[in-house]
Parts: structure tokens; sequence; C-alpha cells
């Protein structure tokens, strides 16, 4: 699938669950399951509760979800 495909949507973290992975509230009320995509975690970039994150899903599960950058506060 092309990743233009990819759903986009911002949300607040708001659990930190074992290996990398997360529970993000989106903007419109949804919670999504998501890890951490390659690139954040080569960079070490860290992820914690409250951070506002900007996510990808597919069109196909949105209960998923990749976190693909941090917004900085």
């Amino acid at each position: 699938m092309p990743k233009s495909d990819m759903i986009e949507a911002e949300g607040v973290v708001v659990e930190s669950l074992r290996g990398s992975e997360f529970k993000v509230k989106l903007t419109n009320g949804h919670i999504v399951h998501c890890t951490i995509s390659g690139k954040m975690r080569v960079n070490y970039i860290r992820i914690l509760e409250g951070d506002s994150v900007k996510i990808e899903m597919s069109p196909y599960d949105i209960t998923k979800g990749r976190i693909t950058y941090r917004n900085k506060h």
C-alpha cells in the first residue's frame, strides 16, 4: 500500500505500554493503540504521557497506528 493512502491524525499520549507501545487519544475522542516508527527508534526520541503526537493509520484498521512525529511543547 502506498504511503499516500495512510490516514494522518493528531492526538495526545494517554498511556505508555510495554515494548514502546502507547495509547493515543485523538482529537475526535477515539483511542488508538500505537507503536513508534523506525526513524524515531533509531534517533532515540522519547515519548512520555501527555505529549502531543502525529500518527499514521491504515484505512483498513483504524484501531492501530504508528507515531511519526512528537510535537515540541
